[in-house]
């Protein structure tokens, strides 16, 4: 499959190319497994980012799902809303490390 166009951190340069298929894409070109709660977790970045316009902070997000924060760190590994905005096709998050 053909990525659209990505900026050099790996986001989409054009938020609207994103489809399932290219987030998964994404990742896989990446290296990055997403199982099924990851990508439940992409999905609803992308519910919020619909509802709000404005990608969550780590903290917003977690309560916003559920889910214990440190999880959310042991499960990506890395800052988690770096991964779930890239691969949910959103903006890249603001004052994200």
């Amino acid at each position: 499959m053909d990525l659209p166009e990505r900026d050099g951190d790996g986001y989409l340069t054009d938020i609207n190319a994103w489809t399932p298929e290219i987030g998964r894409a994404m990742a896989e070109a990446d290296g990055v497994e997403l199982d099924d709660v990851k990508w439940e977790q992409i999905l609803k970045a992308r519910e919020f980012y619909e509802e709000y316009g404005s990608v969550p902070p780590i903290r917003k997000f977690a309560k916003y799902i559920g889910a214990d924060q440190k999880e959310l760190f042991k499960l990506w590994m890395t800052g988690p809303m770096k991964p779930i905005t890239k691969y949910g096709g959103l903006p890249k998050p603001t004052g994200c490390v």
